[in-house]
């Protein structure tokens, strides 16, 4: 179908301008809201995935499909929205307490909400008390943690603590990342996995819920 290439093809190619306009047309023309999400969206957004893996793409090209991506949501969600429909999976995302950089965090959030997952993305500087509080609302099944300092790493654990003292650690696979995070560490503090880039972390995502209603 021409229209959801359109999408496609602007994703791919870091276009949020047409992205956008292809979005708008598609909707006028009748196309299911979800429809432009699994036929477009995620599609584009795995091929954005390969091509990094395979050193084709680079951080510049993620951000700029994640921009695309983006402003296709923004027209995509009220309509989600005012249907009542909603993502099958919801993840939580933030940087830690006491760390300000976002731009990985950024990355991932787009290629998961590109991936067809609901984000909520709580920005940087995220008390563990703050995540505590985003899994009781919103009720999440992944939560997702960077961190760029190594003096703000253990941040990370006193989350995943604070999220077994509020009783709803066993509820959300936990998922850590960023430049000085190592799978160990990941062990070392009780985490269910470790991503090393934006790529593989939707990846992991997907198998650490697969199967899950």
């Amino acid at each position: 179908m021409e229209i959801l290439k359109d999408l496609y093809d602007a994703i791919l190619n870091g276009d949020a301008k047409k992205a956008r306009a292809a979005t708008e047309g598609a909707l006028a023309a009748g196309t299911a809201p979800m429809d432009l999400i699994q036929g477009s969206m995620v599609p584009a957004m795995d091929e954005v995935g390969r091509l990094f893996e395979a050193e084709e793409y680079f951080v510049p090209e993620l951000l700029l499909s994640g921009r695309a991506m983006k402003s296709a949501m923004e027209l995509i969600k009220p309509l989600l929205s005012a249907s009542g429909q909603r993502m099958r999976f919801r993840v939580v995302i933030g940087t830690v307490k006491g760390d300000l950089h976002d731009i990985g965090k950024n990355i991932v959030a787009s290629m998961l909400e590109g991936g067809g997952f609901e984000v909520i993305d709580l920005g940087t500087d995220v008390s563990p008390e703050s995540f505590v509080a985003a899994v009781k609302d919103r009720d999440p099944q992944v939560v997702c943690m960077s961190a760029l300092l190594t003096v703000t790493m253990p941040a990370m654990k006193l989350t995943i603590d604070a999220l077994h003292t509020a009783g709803v650690r066993p509820q959300v696979k936990v998922l850590i990342g960023g430049a000085p995070v190592t799978m160990q560490y990941a062990k070392e503090i009780g985490a269910d996995g470790y991503s090393e880039n934006a790529s593989s972390a939707v990846g992991l995502v997907k198998t650490l819920l697969a199967g899950a209603a």
